[in-house]
């Protein structure tokens, strides 16, 4: 009953009026975002953060949690209509819903897209719902030990589960660690890495750096794209599914709700992985898998329902743990400490009403998203009308505003520059951002933590094993790299022995 009761607070303070327009107004943009190629969630509550400095706690979170979410549902329309990918998360729609659209069943495909994302996410808030006051009574009990175990698992599965390479991105989270370390010690107050800067004593500003990686570099990274808008000329029809792409995507809308919410639990997964862990799934489950990119609806069904589900579990590591499973969760989780608010176990009965009241608008932002989303689909569509010129000029006087009306400091607008160039080169090199953000917001958690473990323990490094759940950790990561080393050892003599066979084969039949 206390689930209930404390969900009940939640709707009363997500119906607020102000509430309930900030609900709106996030869903909205979100969806707009999604649309649009190249921005995406991740650059635009990048560029509102500072705008958030001077809303309330609760509005302003959920503003950002609807861009999030709603980024998924508009990166459907671009996919399926133009396969063009509004939002990453989307790629794999555009296998089978551009062909479904080629096919003239582009409202069924857009239909079965919003159905299933609702359902996903709906599930995934049930879950949120019932699991994360059980999860913040045992993450109470978290000692500082198991919090370092926990703090190097995520680095390790976003480095590894990423998209991008393993060794690029472990590369950015440590680029991340270190930057993370900036500023004074803080245990002895000694300076560190400040090289006799004054600004840099208090270390780098989240919102400045997550800013220029994000949103200056991707602004710049938009400048340079030269292409088109496609023109729509499909004619969008019959979006309610008929009864049979009910039936043949029920299955997949129910495994991508299960599997989705899973996998934006883990610290690394999202979207991204989630989508594309659905269709293999569906893939691997059919009866004639050679539909798929043919314009199998099972294969819009299943990644769409998977997307919306992880992006919503995705909150339960940040607010009870204070972990930020993917990037957009570390901007919320910036948003949050603007606020002076710090995620973690606590949080609920800190702040309920910012907990709960975010739970709750998820639920009234899936039912506006499903009413919404379908509607507009052509006013959606005309944005991309809109000049990338025009949209980058506004957008950089919005950030730059921003980010000195947050400390009133001009050092804070060159920080956004210079990372806004890094951030512009490291997607001209194939370097995601992404850890190196994650890592700069678990650099801190990780060395209080383990700085406090040395001192329980007198400085012996028996206490990571000794600490259950330290210990199963390290134990499990321990297992997982020593099997992937022998694994890659196996492949690498494999392929060495393959083409010795061929140099032996191709050299005889010469000679013959």
């Amino acid at each position: 009953m206390d689930a209930f009761n404390n969900l009940g607070l939640g709707f009363s303070v997500a119906f607020e009026p102000m509430n309930l327009l900030f609900v709106f107004v996030g869903v909205v943009i979100g969806t707009a975002i999604g649309v649009l190629p190249g921005l995406g969630p991740t650059a635009t509550i990048a560029l509102l953060l500072p705008i958030t400095y001077t809303m309330d706690a609760t509005s302003a979170v959920i503003m950002l949690a609807g861009i999030y979410y709603g980024s998924m549902y508009g990166g459907t329309i671009t996919s399926v209509l133009l396969r063009i990918p509004g939002e990453a998360a989307s790629v794999v729609t555009t296998f089978d819903g551009y062909q479904m659209t080629k096919q003239g069943r582009a409202g069924p495909a857009l239909g079965i897209s919003a159905i299933g994302s609702f359902i996903g996410g709906t599930v995934a808030i049930i879950g949120l719902t019932f699991l994360a006051p059980v999860l913040a009574q045992v993450a109470v009990a978290v000692g500082p030990a198991s919090y370092v175990a926990i703090m190097v698992l995520g680095l390790f599965l976003v480095t590894s589960l990423g998209t991008g390479s393993t060794m690029k991105s472990l590369c950015m989270a440590a680029i991340g660690l270190l930057l993370s370390t900036v500023g004074q010690d803080p245990i002895t107050g000694t300076a560190r890495f400040t090289f006799g800067i004054p600004s840099l004593l208090g270390g780098f500003d989240f919102v400045a750096i997550a800013m220029g990686l994000f949103g200056v570099g991707q602004l710049l990274h938009s400048l340079e794209r030269t292409e088109k808008a496609q023109a729509i000329t499909t004619k969008i029809k019959n979006i309610w599914p008929s009864r049979k792409d009910f039936r043949d995507s029920s299955g997949a809308i129910a495994r991508g709700s299960l599997l989705g919410f899973v996998i934006g639990v883990l610290p690394g997964g999202g979207g991204v992985i989630s989508s594309l862990a659905s269709y293999a799934l569906e893939k691997r489950r059919a009866k004639d898998p050679s539909r798929f990119g043919n314009g199998a609806i099972e294969g819009v069904a299943g990644p769409e329902t998977a997307n919306n589900a992880s992006s919503t579990s995705a909150f339960i590591p940040l607010l009870i743990l204070g972990i930020p499973s993917n990037v957009v969760l570390a901007m919320l989780y910036g948003a949050l400490l603007l606020q002076g608010i710090t995620p973690g176990p606590s949080l609920i009965e800190d702040r309920p009403d910012i907990f709960w009241g975010v739970i709750a608008s998820m639920y009234i932002g899936n039912v506006m998203l499903v009413i919404l989303n379908i509607p507009l689909i052509g006013i959606f569509i005309q944005m991309l009308r809109v000049r990338t010129g025009i949209l980058a000029t506004f957008a950089l006087m919005v950030v730059m505003v921003g980010v000195y009306s947050i400390n009133n400091n001009p050092f804070d607008m060159w920080v956004v520059l210079i990372f806004g160039v890094f951030g512009w080169i490291m997607i001209k090199t194939g370097f995601d951002p992404g850890p190196l953000v994650l890592a700069f917001i678990l650099g801190p958690i990780l060395e209080r933590s383990f700085r406090q473990s040395m001192l329980i323990s007198d400085g012996s490094f028996g206490i990571f094993v000794t600490d259950p759940i330290s210990a199963t950790i390290f134990g499990a990561l321990a297992v997982s790299l020593t099997y992937s080393f022998i694994s890659r050892r196996r492949r690498v003599k494999a392929a060495q022995t393959l083409s010795r066979e061929c140099l032996g084969n191709g050299v005889s039949g010469v000679f013959h």
